[in-house]
């Protein structure tokens, strides 16, 4: 599997609250058994108890993200560390469901599913994809979206680390509402200029009576 896709279940379980607009989809087993994806084996795992853990490793994860996005490399780092140590990962090697031309496996590292309970294997995998992501590509490539009320992560692969959006969609909103507001500062500035011009020219009128 690709690195990618592990980073992507912290993700996808820290955006599934959404704090600014008082929304939380994280409500029943199903919700935690549709983070796991095309995982289907480990999110059978999943019981009505691992709603609150799932909250719970939630939190920590945007905490990192936060952490993140604010500058704070080394409370990102630690925050990170310590769930790293509490979900521990089970490296393999496989080859299953891929093959070269010749039939041969394509071996590569996988990350397998923690035995104990839904919550440990998610928060293993979630925990090392983003490490992995973070000392390849760098702390200031995890952030935190900048279009009010939003606050989902993501993370920043472009190729400048210009990204400062999670969607397209909130980049467009947020352009929309930073046009608006030079639009409407220039039309202030417009209204004052005619104001202080029209004042001078009364001035002026008072002065050569």
């Amino acid at each position: 599997m690709e690195l990618a896709y592990y980073s992507d279940y912290a993700v996808r379980l820290v955006n599934s609250e959404e704090p600014a607009r008082g929304k939380d989809s994280l409500t029943s087993v199903e919700a935690v058994r549709d983070l796991f994806g095309a995982n289907g084996s480990a999110a059978r795992r999943a019981t009505d108890a691992d709603v609150t853990r799932f909250r719970s490793v939630r939190g920590r994860l945007r905490a990192v993200f936060e952490a993140a996005d604010g500058g704070d490399e080394t409370l990102a780092v630690d925050l990170l560390n310590s769930l790293l140590l509490e979900f521990p990962v089970s490296p393999q090697i496989s080859g299953h469901d891929h093959r070269d031309d010749d039939g041969s496996p394509l071996w590569h590292m996988h990350l397998a599913d923690h035995p104990s309970n839904a919550t440990a294997g998610y928060a293993a995998i979630a925990a090392m994809g983003l490490a992995f992501h973070l000392t390849e590509y760098g702390v200031d490539r995890l952030g935190v979206c900048e279009a009010p009320p939003c606050r989902n992560a993501y993370l920043d692969t472009s190729t400048n680390r210009s990204r400062r959006y999670c969607s397209d969609r909130c980049a467009t909103r947020a352009n929309v509402a930073a046009y608006r507001a030079r639009k409407r500062l220039e039309a202030d500035r417009s209204e004052n200029t005619g104001l202080a011009a029209e004042k001078a020219q009364r001035a002026t009128a008072s002065g050569e009576r």
